[in-house]
């Protein structure tokens, strides 16, 4: 870029390449924030059923250890077969246990994954960028205005509208 162009230039060609290149990603990462708003709801889960054999003839402690399943509780015991959480059951006999999961489908659980995301997830980094990017589009677009005109003040107070709006909501 030419270095005699005004610093406002720049972050206005800056700014509309960066926010094309993420548009994507901002789709993206709306719909698995929608998404998460009802992840305590079976919205777009499936019922995914497990079988696995562990040991057989455990105790109902032991049972929930095993499966690694906190505040394990006995629903009821018919013969071998010890029923617990909705529809799963173990075996005594045999050691078999089948459980039923909700879980998100392929697709919409690596869409979620990416608001999920931990430091022990590579995709830590697309979120730090995704961060970044958006702090420069909020400090960035206070630079597309001539800092008297009307319409960068108008900006001004529609952001301090939003901000007032954030607040509340999390406050109140």
């Amino acid at each position: 870029m030419d270095n005699k162009r005004p610093l406002s230039f720049k972050m206005r060609i800056i700014h509309r390449y960066l926010g094309f290149f993420l548009a994507g990603i901002m789709a993206i990462y709306a719909v698995s924030g929608i998404i998460l708003v009802f992840r305590r709801t079976n919205f777009l889960k499936q019922n995914v059923k497990t079988e696995r054999v562990i040991a057989a003839n455990l105790a109902p402690e032991a049972v929930g250890e095993a499966l690694k399943i906190k505040d394990f509780e006995v629903k009821k015991t018919e013969g071998d077969v010890i029923s617990f959480g909705e529809a799963n059951t173990y075996n005594l006999a045999t050691g078999e246990v089948v459980t039923y999961k909700k879980q998100y489908g392929y697709v919409v659980d690596k869409i979620v994954h990416l608001h999920k995301a931990t430091t022990n997830d590579p995709m830590y980094y697309l979120n730090i960028f995704f961060g970044l990017s958006l702090l420069f589009f909020v400090i960035s677009a206070f630079w597309m205005y001539l800092p008297d005109g009307k319409i960068l003040r108008k900006g001004l107070i529609f952001t301090a509208g939003g901000i007032i709006l954030t607040l509340i909501m999390l406050f109140v």
